[in-house]
């Protein structure tokens, strides 16, 4: 429709044109104007410019070069069928197997060189642990030495209950002795294998027992030590007795805890019988919590709890911890900047601020990072009074690491799961997290809370999930000894 309009336009303008044209042309100029003339051209003389110009044949350049002959296209030849007229001659049988030759001669298991001792099979010396160990009187000051013993010994009273293998008649009188005359001498064995029948044979002989020969093993300092002290050594041969000796079993509870490390002597229970990974929880306590002590001891699973050292109902919180059985940490800070020397003394103080403390918490404020000088310092610090350590993750772990180099037990906290007043929807999602990594890491993971209502409600439920189940929930000291 378009195109029609436009070309009706075109049409009509056209014809009007045409039109116009014509009119113009029958009706002439308009009145008073005269129509213009034409009137001849002047030419001036000589100009020829009216002369004609005779036609000449037009000059065309030449070729610069002549145009190539063409030449014939190269062919190429058509290439041969392939066949395998090549391999008429070649060898395609097979080559023969291989045969092996039968060996030239058996082989000799290697000669046992003799070690130069002439044993006689039926009087073999009993393993130097069914030896009477020497009875020393409770009066004397007795002491653990593992030197050489002297060839000669000297003999003794019957009262004073020393013996050495040989017989514990009276000297004066000339009382006989057991079958065995000879007086064995003592002396520190290198690794001995216990025969319990030969023992066992002695003492129903009445015979008595003969040191053990030495073998090529070289004994270590412990054995060397249970060898001394008799500790394997039972009241065998009859009118002897032994394990007079002072242990460590022997010694009483109190004496043999006092001896352990806080780490292991404050420590809370824990066993492991399925070895699933371990989680521990730490909750900090700074003494705004309403809940108390009583009602954390009766929490489903272990919770240790880490008391502010600054805070000064620290000593009276930690005794009421103890007391029902739970395990504390003192958490501290050191100033920003700090030397070696503000270490040492402010962890004096921080120690006997909390007193039983399993191990030194990082607190959530300066820290113990806050300069390489200070944690350097933390070493030979903890490696004196025993404690642990639980540091926040900071870049690579540079001083978690160089730390646990030295020997000193230390973990890294997981995550911080309350520190911005989570809720309890998010706290056991942050818990799910931690228990799946439990499962990655060799050593288990620390999570870090807040003694406050919606967070133990909030370990209190997911404690009854599956997730929870997946892993050993342990107090942080079954970490740190881990």
């Amino acid at each position: 429709m378009a195109k029609g309009i436009l070309g009706g336009f075109l049409a009509g303008a056209v014809l009007s044109g045409v039109a116009l044209g014509t009119a113009s042309v029958l009706m002439g100029p308009p009145p008073g104007v005269e129509a213009p003339r034409a009137s001849g051209v002047e030419v001036p003389a000589g100009s020829e410019f009216n002369r004609a110009r005779e036609d000449e044949e037009a000059a065309l350049p030449a070729a610069e070069q002549a145009s190539p002959e063409a030449v014939d296209a190269p062919q190429v030849p058509q290439p041969a069928p392939d066949d395998l007229s090549s391999l008429e001659e070649a060898d395609t049988e097979p080559t023969a197997r291989p045969e092996t030759g039968e060996p030239e001669g058996q082989l000799q298991a290697p000669e046992v060189q003799s070690s130069g001792m002439n044993v006689d099979e039926e009087a073999a010396p009993l393993p130097s642990p069914q030896a009477m160990a020497p009875e020393a009187p409770d009066e004397e000051d007795l002491s653990i030495s593992t030197e050489p013993a002297q060839p000669a010994q000297p003999v003794v009273e019957e009262e004073s209950g020393f013996a050495s293998g040989a017989t514990s008649g009276d000297a004066e009188t000339g009382s006989a002795a057991p079958e065995a005359q000879a007086e064995p001498v003592l002396q520190p064995q290198p690794e001995i294998v216990e025969e319990e029948e030969t023992s066992e044979e002695s003492a129903e002989t009445g015979s008595a027992p003969q040191p053990a020969a030495p073998e090529t093993v070289e004994e270590t300092g412990v054995e060397a030590e249970e060898s001394a002290t008799g500790g394997t050594i039972g009241d065998r041969a009859e009118g002897v007795t032994t394990n007079r000796l002072p242990s460590v079993s022997d010694a009483p509870a109190d004496e043999a805890e006092a001896d352990l490390p806080p780490l292991q002597r404050y420590a809370a229970e824990f066993s492991n019988p399925e070895g699933k990974p371990l989680m521990a929880i730490v909750l900090i306590d700074d003494g705004t919590s309403p809940i108390s002590h009583d009602a954390l001891a009766d929490f489903p699973y272990p919770v240790s709890y880490a008391l502010d050292a600054g805070w000064p109902g620290a000593a009276e919180a930690a005794a009421d911890y103890r007391a029902a059985g739970l395990e504390v940490l003192a958490m501290a800070n050191l100033p920003e900047g700090a030397s070696a020397v503000d270490a040492e003394v402010a962890m004096q103080t921080y120690l006997s601020a909390v007193p039983e403390a399993v191990a030194v918490m990082e607190g959530t404020g300066t820290g113990l990072q806050s300069s390489r000088a200070a944690t350097e310092q933390l070493i030979p610090i903890l490696q004196e009074s025993g404690h642990g350590l639980v540091l926040f993750s900071e870049g690579l772990d540079t001083a978690q690491k160089l730390i646990a180099r030295e020997g000193v037990p230390v973990a890294t906290v997981f995550r911080d799961f309350d520190d911005k007043g989570q809720n309890a929807t998010v706290i056991r999602r942050f818990l799910d997290q931690a228990a799946f990594k439990a499962g990655q890491e060799e050593g288990g993971v620390v999570m870090v809370g807040r003694l406050r209502a919606e967070t133990v409600s909030a370990l209190l439920l997911w404690g009854l999930q599956d997730r929870a189940a997946s892993v050993a929930l342990a107090p942080v000291s079954a970490i740190l000894m881990e």
